[in-house]
């Protein structure tokens, strides 16, 4: 793993989990209850394997940042005769949000989109589908 480079600006571990906790914290109440049996968590980094989940990895340039990534099966895509499953997970990658962000508020603003992004996967949105 490489070295991460810290903004000027920077935004502990605590801090980056806090935002990420009030981005949750926004999202409409319709949909805030809709979500269940899902994790959504920080982490520093994507692994290989989260590169290798994306839809087409051969588009994804070696300057790229992946911002976070919803590990599951979609809302939609769920049967009821589907056996117990662990909970899904979000995961939402530090390292590269802060690699991409200029300021603090750009990191925020980052935060928020990944989350809402994800969650939009969540319930079986598309990339094409979702303004962020």
């Amino acid at each position: 793993m490489f070295q991460m480079a810290e903004p000027g600006w920077r935004i502990s571990r605590e801090q980056f989990e806090r935002l990420v906790e009030e981005a949750i914290a926004d999202i409409p109440e319709r949909f805030a209850q809709a979500l269940q049996n899902i994790a959504i968590v920080v982490e520093e980094e994507p692994t290989d394997d989260d590169l290798e989940m994306l839809d087409d990895p051969d588009e994804f340039e070696d300057d790229d940042e992946l911002l976070g990534i919803y590990r599951g099966v979609p809302l939609p895509d769920r049967s009821w005769s589907d056996p117990a499953a662990l909970p899904d997970q979000i995961a939402i990658f530090r390292g590269p949000i802060l690699r991409i962000s200029e300021t603090r508020l750009d990191a925020i603003d980052e935060i928020r989109d990944t989350v809402i992004h994800e969650i939009g996967h969540y319930f079986g949105l598309d990339d094409e589908e979702m303004p962020f």
